[in-house]
């Protein structure tokens, strides 16, 4: 079982950088793949990105393709988020999540760990 926990968030304007951090507890951070998935106002909850266990391989929704950057370090459980050139459509509560599966997924009900959300918002 792993708990994970964001942060990073806040009040960025249009155009601005912010890093997204979640820690992971647990001993088996290393065999997850990870992912970031947000969730805007009255919408549902989608796909942002995911990393492969090892870190070597990235997936990105074509929204954030070329403006975000996932990454990880299994030896701190720690997996970041790092999105530049923030537009007012990226506001929303970003989630990390755990999954226990080797293949990345962009359906939020395949994974299987959540943490609490960090409100991320765009001012134009």
């Amino acid at each position: 079982q792993v708990q994970l926990v964001e942060s990073g968030g806040g009040l960025v304007q249009a155009g601005g950088s912010l890093r997204l951090s979640c820690a992971a507890s647990g001993r088996t951070f290393s065999s997850y793949t990870m992912g970031w998935f947000r969730q805007a106002p009255g919408k549902e909850r989608e796909f942002v990105a995911a990393i492969s266990w090892n870190g070597v391989t990235a997936y990105y929704a074509d929204s954030v393709k070329g403006r975000f950057t996932i990454s990880r370090v299994n030896a701190k459980n720690m997996m970041y988020l790092q999105m530049n050139s923030l537009k007012p459509e990226d506001t929303a509560v970003y989630y990390c999540a755990a999954r226990s599966g080797s293949n990345y997924q962009t359906l939020p009900h395949l994974y299987d760990y959540w943490g609490q959300g960090t409100q991320v918002t765009v001012s134009s």
